[in-house]
C-alpha cells in the first residue's frame, strides 16, 4: 500500500508536468490550429536562464521568476517573428515553421552555449525528503503538484474572468465570428503564445528541479509526450490536456513501478498500447473539444 501511494505521488507530479506542457499546445492549436513543435524550445530557454541565473547567484525566487518571464516573452517574440507571417498559409506551412524554429534554436544552444548537458544550482530543499506517515516524499515533487495546482487553478480563473481568457475561449469556439464581434486577431493569438510560454516556463522549473540539468534537447522529450497527452485528452481540448498529461503520468509511473522486471524493456511500447487502445475507445480523446467533429468510422 505504501508503494501504491508513493508511487501515485510520482505520477501526480510527472503528470502535471505533461499537463501544463499539453495545455500550452492545446491553447495555440485551439486557436491556430497549430501543434507548436517549437514549444520544447521554451522549456529549454527556460532551463538556461536558471542555470545562468544560478551562476549569477541570484534568490531562486528570483531565478524562477525571470526562467518564466524568458519563456513568456520568447514565446511572443517566436509568433511575432515566425508564425504570424506564415499565418495564413496552409496547415503544413505552419508545422514546417515550428520544426524550423525547434531546429534553429538547437543549433543555436549547442553553438553558443554547449552541446553537452550542464548542471543547474538548486537550492537544497530540493533535495531534501518529508516523511508523510509511512512513506518518504520529496519536497520537489510536493512541489511540483502544488505548482500544477496553482497553475490550473489560474487558468481557470483567467480563461472564465479576464477579458483576454474569454477571448480566447470564442476565438477557441469560431475564430471568424470572434473576430466579427470585434475581436482582434494580433491580440488573442499573442495572448495565446504568451500564456503557452507561461506554462512552458513552469513546466521548465519543475522538469530542472527534479534532472537539476539542462541541455539543447532537454525539451524534446517531455514535449513529444505533451503531444502525446493533448491527443489522449482530446486535441483542442484544455480540461482534455489535464486529463491526458495526468493520464499518461500515471501510465508511465505505475508501468515502471508495477511491470515485470522482465517486461521493463518493453516498457513505452506497452505505454503507448494502452494510448491507442484508449483511443479506439475514445477516438476524439477522453474530454473531446466541443468544436470537433471527427467521428469514429
Amino acid at each position: 500500500m505504501e508503494i501504491l501511494l508513493q508511487q501515485t505521488v510520482n505520477a501526480f507530479a510527472l503528470g502535471g508536468t505533461y499537463a501544463l506542457l499539453a495545455l500550452g499546445l492545446a491553447i495555440v492549436f485551439s486557436i491556430m490550429g497549430l501543434i507548436n513543435f517549437a514549444h520544447g524550445e521554451l522549456m529549454t530557454i527556460g532551463g538556461y536562464v536558471l542555470m545562468y541565473c544560478g551562476l549569477a547567484g541570484l534568490p531562486f525566487a528570483l531565478t524562477v521568476g525571470l526562467a518564466i518571464l524568458s519563456t513568456t516573452l520568447a514565446a511572443m517574440l517566436m509568433e511575432r517573428i515566425a508564425f504570424r507571417p506564415v499565418r495564413n498559409a496552409s496547415g503544413a506551412t505552419m508545422l514546417i515553421t515550428s520544426f524550423a524554429v525547434s531546429m534553429i534554436l538547437q543549433v543555436l544552444f549547442q553553438n553558443f552555449i554547449s552541446v553537452r548537458s550542464q548542471p543547474v544550482l538548486l537550492p537544497q530543499l530540493l533535495s531534501d525528503s518529508v516523511r508523510v506517515g509511512g512513506f518518504i516524499i520529496g519536497v520537489n515533487k510536493l512541489l511540483a503538484i502544488a505548482a500544477t495546482v496553482v497553475m490550473l487553478v489560474f487558468l481557470d480563473w483567467f480563461m472564465k474572468h479576464q477579458k483576454t481568457g474569454i477571448a480566447m475561449r470564442a476565438a477557441a469556439e469560431d475564430f471568424a465570428v470572434a473576430r466579427l464581434m470585434g475581436i482582434r486577431a494580433n491580440s488573442v493569438i499573442a495572448g495565446a503564445f504568451a500564456l503557452s510560454g507561461l506554462l512552458a516556463g513552469v513546466a521548465a522549473v519543475l522538469w530542472v528541479s527534479q534532472r537539476a540539468s539542462v541541455d539543447p534537447l532537454m525539451g524534446f522529450t517531455p514535449v513529444l509526450k505533451a503531444f502525446i497527452a493533448a491527443i489522449l485528452g482530446g486535441l483542442g481540448s484544455l480540461r482534455g490536456a489535464v486529463a491526458g498529461g495526468f493520464a499518461l503520468g500515471f501510465i508511465e509511473i505505475y508501468l515502471a513501478a508495477f511491470l515485470p522486471a522482465a517486461w521493463q524493456e518493453f516498457r513505452d511500447p506497452i505505454g503507448l498500447g494502452i494510448v491507442v487502445g484508449v483511443l479506439l475507445l475514445r477516438p476524439n480523446g477522453l474530454i473531446p473539444a466541443a468544436s470537433l467533429k471527427a467521428q469514429k468510422v
